[in-house]
């Protein structure tokens, strides 16, 4: 028969986001006393608001009408003047558009309540998103190189003087659009610091921007990056007469963009990847948890972003075998404060006893090799002791 394994307990994968067990003032600070009186207290209302994305939709929302609005204006400039700068400027813009519309569509969506078939929710479609709007820069950029390279050998009749009234028009445009955006995400981020760790030690990290946000936001700067050159461009060609200074410009644009589009497409692949949050390190993690005197040991540790701003962990931890379920529950509690300072907001934690054949029998590498595991469990399958 299979050894039973004792002293050992998980805590529920949702407690972190239905309360957290905070010990009582007459506690110890580590946790020791396991006085039965303890307070409750909401974790929601330290891990909410790093999910709060009301004041990003009021701005994509208001962004999304000025961006619209204005490309039809600029598409028709820059197909009355022949500028390719105007004429890109313009398609990004459209980029641009169908960007703030999904995005904000994405948070939407990301606010449904989790089922049993999606526990965690439809956080993640917001990063599904942002990996669409970062593949579409990258695509833009290809679509403007391959027209500038064309306008190199046969350039075109540019009205210039109607190209840089658009485009200083425009570039005032994407300006205020920026500005709000960036503005949203500063806001939103000083929210989330003030209110999202009311009890705990202040991070002195920095809060990593929201990726959904930051890949539009990304798109709107490209923009404004794309009506300065156009203003460059058309100052140029009426001052000195170089009329391949429009595909020059358009490069350059294409170059920026194409920059912007890869970190967005990088960094949300990563998180697709269930990879370590960049800001966080495992090392840093393992220390925080094993300064609690009753932590012996932490291995199989796990640490990814569900979305942006909201981390989740999972890891084992052994202690001395004599330890109470009672015990091992305020273990965890006490162990979730710690790491809602490292920015962990969704903690499980399994408590195992160090004597067990079973605990003694796992590695004890900090980060678990689960394919290994698998193997092992699998030739274990059906061998009865």
């Amino acid at each position: 028969m299979t050894p039973e394994k004792s002293d050992s307990t998980s805590n529920n994968p949702h407690q972190s986001d239905a309360h957290t067990h905070q010990p009582h003032s007459d506690d110890t600070h580590d946790g020791y006393d396991t006085h039965d009186s303890h307070e409750h207290e909401p974790h929601s209302t330290r891990s909410v608001a790093a999910r709060d994305t009301k004041g990003y939709q009021r701005t994509l929302l208001f962004s999304f009408i000025i961006i619209t609005s204005y490309m039809f204006i600029e598409a028709i400039g820059g197909w009355l003047t022949g500028s390719l700068a105007l004429l890109s400027d313009a398609g990004h813009m459209l980029s641009d558009s169908i960007a703030l519309g999904v995005t904000l569509m994405a948070f939407k969506i990301g606010e449904k309540s989790a089922t049993h078939q999606k526990t965690f929710g439809y956080k993640r479609f917001e990063i599904l998103v942002a990996t669409v709007n970062g593949a579409t820069l990258i695509v833009i950029a290809l679509m403007i190189f391959y027209e500038a390279i064309k306008r190199f050998s046969s350039p075109p009749e540019i009205a210039t003087q109607g190209m840089l009234i658009v485009a200083i028009v425009g570039m005032l445009i994407n300006i205020l659009v920026a500005w709000l955006m960036h503005r949203s995400q500063h806001n939103n981020s000083d929210h989330t610091h003030s209110h999202g760790k009311e009890d705990t030690q202040p991070s002195s990290k920095k809060q990593p921007v929201n990726l959904n946000m930051h890949s539009a936001y990304l798109h709107v700067l490209s923009d404004l990056m794309g009506s300065v050159a156009a203003i460059i461009a058309a100052l140029l060609m009426m001052g000195f007469g170089w009329v391949w200074a429009d595909a020059v410009a358009s490069v350059i644009v294409a170059v920026l963009i194409l920059v912007s589009g890869y970190r967005v497409v990088r960094n949300s692949v990563h998180i697709l990847m269930e990879g370590t949050p960049s800001h966080i390190s495992l090392v840093e993690i393992e220390q925080e948890l094993q300064e609690h005197p009753q932590v012996k040991e932490v291995h199989d540790l796990h640490v990814w972003s569900i979305t942006s701003g909201l981390n989740a962990l999972s890891c084992h931890v052994t202690v001395d075998g004599d330890m109470s379920i009672h015990d091992s529950s305020i273990l965890i509690a006490n162990l979730e404060q710690r790491l809602l300072t490292l920015d962990i907001h969704h903690a499980t934690i399994q408590v195992e006893s160090s004597s067990h054949p079973q605990t003694q029998a796992h590695s004890s590498a900090l980060v678990c090799d689960i394919s290994e595991r698998t193997e092992i469990m699998d030739s274990h399958m059906g061998h009865h002791h």
